[in-house]
């Protein structure tokens, strides 16, 4: 049997979950989940979790964790020049196995994300609420970090930096760094007595934070969080049939990419604003994802531009024929590097 453990950082209580209109949300009733408290693990405990030397041990505690324990955790996101947005977060396996979780957005109208094994039902303010088919609900932290920490040591490097304090508990600090320095990078700090996400950070070259992600409050017990016995299953809307559409075969790629980053999407878009058709292509490491956008220079409208707004680079770039726009959390550098790498592809008759 799990054992009971709350955990309680700062005096902020666990927010109730925010609802939306009838026709968005299964009805629930007001949450009154009770939590059993515990005492805090005693020094023996910590002593023996730090006794685990390996970040790939400490990334595996987590992983377990947050797949296969019941939990109610609350978290304020914050990135450079943003209002903090706290978060609540549930999951839970019920008796028949069923895996349950819950991402609730608390500040403003509201925005809550609900997953029953594989389907993920999002009901947010004048959007027809909709489901699609995932294993995880895509938050703040990063899924591949969370669930398939393996699948990054190729881009990253898991550097473990010994014991801290995060808000008065005893927690693991591992750094993530990019191994060939063309990406930021983060700092993670681990509940020695859990192995729970704490804090998270995202910090840039120069060492500066950009996001941030800390706990603020967290609670283990051993069934799930009531709340979830509240939702009807019946009423959420159905998993939507994605069509694979065809696209035109693009005829350029990107020569230079980030070690442990690959290609994962392309598609052709037109632009909102220009109405343009553009030839775009994803790449992604597991943490970051870059968009790149190319049209030929003659159609393009507007001269090269670099900015940062916020997390993300925006950088557009004539090279040639054609002109490339680079879009990604990722510095300036690589975005200039990965636009200047552009070359025909491999298949092209050009």
């Amino acid at each position: 049997m799990r054992c009971s453990l709350v955990i309680a950082f700062i005096s902020i209580p666990l927010f109730s979950a925010l609802g939306v209109n009838a026709q968005q949300q299964p009805v629930v009733e007001k949450q009154n989940a009770s939590y059993e408290e515990a005492p805090v693990a005693s020094s023996t405990s910590y002593q023996s979790a730090s006794s685990i030397q390996s970040t790939s041990q400490w990334l595996i505690r987590l992983s377990d964790i947050v797949s296969n324990e019941n939990y109610q955790l609350s978290f304020v996101q914050t990135k450079t020049g943003q209002e903090t947005v706290p978060y609540l977060w549930r999951h839970g396996i019920d008796e028949n196995g069923t895996e349950l979780e819950q991402l609730n957005v608390q500040n403003g109208p509201g925005r809550e994300l609900i997953r029953i094994n594989d389907v993920v039902s999002v009901f947010e303010p004048d959007v027809q609420p909709y489901s699609l088919r995932s294993q995880h609900i895509n938050g703040p932290i990063p899924t591949a970090l969370l669930y398939h920490p393996e699948t990054l040591t190729t881009a990253y490097e898991f550097v473990a930096v010994g014991r801290a304090r995060v808000a008065g508990r005893p927690a693991q600090q591992i750094r993530i760094v990019s191994r060939d320095n063309s990406r930021f990078s983060y700092q993670l700090w681990l509940d020695e007595a859990t192995g729970m996400l704490l804090k998270l950070n995202m910090v840039d070259l120069q060492g500066a934070i950009l996001e941030q992600v800390q706990v603020t409050a967290f609670a283990m017990s051993p069934e799930p969080s009531e709340y979830f016995s509240r939702i009807n299953p019946e009423s959420l809307p159905k998993p939507m049939a994605l069509n694979n559409v065809q696209t035109r075969e693009h005829s350029w790629d990107v020569g230079y990419l980030p070690i442990g980053m690959k290609e994962v999407k392309e598609d052709t878009r037109r632009l909102a604003l220009t109405g343009q058709v553009v030839e775009h292509k994803m790449f992604s490491d597991g943490l970051v994802d870059v968009s790149v956008y190319v049209q030929p220079a003659e159609d393009a409208v507007g001269a090269d531009l670099a900015l940062r707004h916020e997390l993300s680079t925006f950088l557009t770039l004539t090279v040639g024929k054609a002109q490339i726009t680079v879009v990604g959390e990722i510095p300036l550098q690589t975005a200039k590097a990965m636009a200047a790498s552009l070359r025909p592809a491999a298949n092209s008759a050009n």
